[in-house]
C-alpha cells in the first residue's frame, strides 16, 4: 500500500459515530490507539449509569495486584482483578448489558478518554493532567484551561441521564503497593488514593475493535 493510501485508510480509522451516541450497549465514548501511535485501534463504549457504575474499592486491602500495572490494556487489568478481594473490577466484570458480557474496569489512559470526550461540567480543567499517547489523536501535554469543554452529548452534560457524577473515578491501574490512579471528573485531575478507598466510583466499559 502506498504511503498516501494508507494515509487515507488510517484516517477513515479514526472516524467513530457521534460522541455520547447509543453505540454497542452503551455509548460511544471516543478512540483508543493501543499502539499509541494515533491510529485508532478500537472504539470505547460507556456503560449505561444506571447499570454500569458502582462505588467499591479497588482492592479490600493497600497490596499490590499482579498484572494491573498497564495504562491501557484495562481488559488484562480487569481480569487480573476478577475476584471478590476487588470489588470494583469484579462489578464491572460481572456485569451483562445490551446483550454484551465484555465490560470492564478502564485503564488509566481509557478513562481519560472518557473525560477528555464526555467532560460534565464547564469548570476549568486541571492544567497538570491529560497527556495520553493513547488517545486518537495522542495528546503530548496537559489540559488547558478551557480545552476539553464540556462535552456537547447534551444527556452527559451534568445532571442529565448518562452523566458522570461530580465524583472521582477508579482506573485499573496500578500504581505501586497502596496506591492505584484515578480521575476527578469535575475538573479531570489524574490523582492517586488508596485502594481501600470505600468512597471512589467506578464505571465499567468495553472496547470495539476497529
Amino acid at each position: 500500500m502506498s504511503g498516501a493510501l494508507q494515509a487515507v485508510f488510517q484516517n477513515q480509522r479514526s472516524f467513530g459515530p457521534p460522541i455520547g451516541s447509543a453505540y454497542g450497549g452503551g455509548f460511544f465514548a471516543g478512540q483508543i490507539s493501543t499502539s499509541g501511535n494515533g491510529v485508532a485501534t478500537h472504539n470505547l463504549v460507556i456503560g449505561p449509569l444506571s447499570t454500569a457504575q458502582s462505588t467499591s474499592k479497588w482492592k479490600t486491602s493497600d497490596t499490590l495486584t499482579s498484572g494491573t500495572s498497564s495504562v491501557i490494556d484495562g481488559p488484562t487489568n480487569s481480569a487480573n482483578m476478577n475476584d471478590a478481594s476487588h470489588p470494583a473490577a469484579q462489578f464491572c466484570e460481572g456485569l451483562t448489558i445490551g446483550g454484551f458480557s465484555d465490560w470492564y474496569m478502564p485503564a488509566k489512559n481509557e478513562l481519560e478518554v472518557c473525560y477528555y470526550n464526555l467532560k460534565p461540567t464547564t469548570a476549568s480543567n486541571n492544567t497538570s493532567s491529560g497527556t495520553n499517547t493513547n488517545a486518537v489523536p495522542s495528546r503530548g501535554s496537559s489540559y488547558t484551561s478551557g480545552t476539553p469543554a464540556q462535552t456537547s452529548a447534551a444527556d452527559f452534560q451534568t445532571g442529565n441521564s448518562e452523566a458522570f457524577g461530580n465524583f472521582i473515578y477508579w482506573s485499573s491501574t496500578q500504581l505501586n503497593t497502596p496506591y492505584s490512579y484515578c480521575q476527578y471528573f469535575p475538573n479531570g485531575q489524574q490523582l492517586i488514593t488508596y485502594k481501600s478507598n470505600p468512597t471512589i466510583r467506578v464505571r465499567a466499559v468495553r472496547r470495539v475493535a476497529v
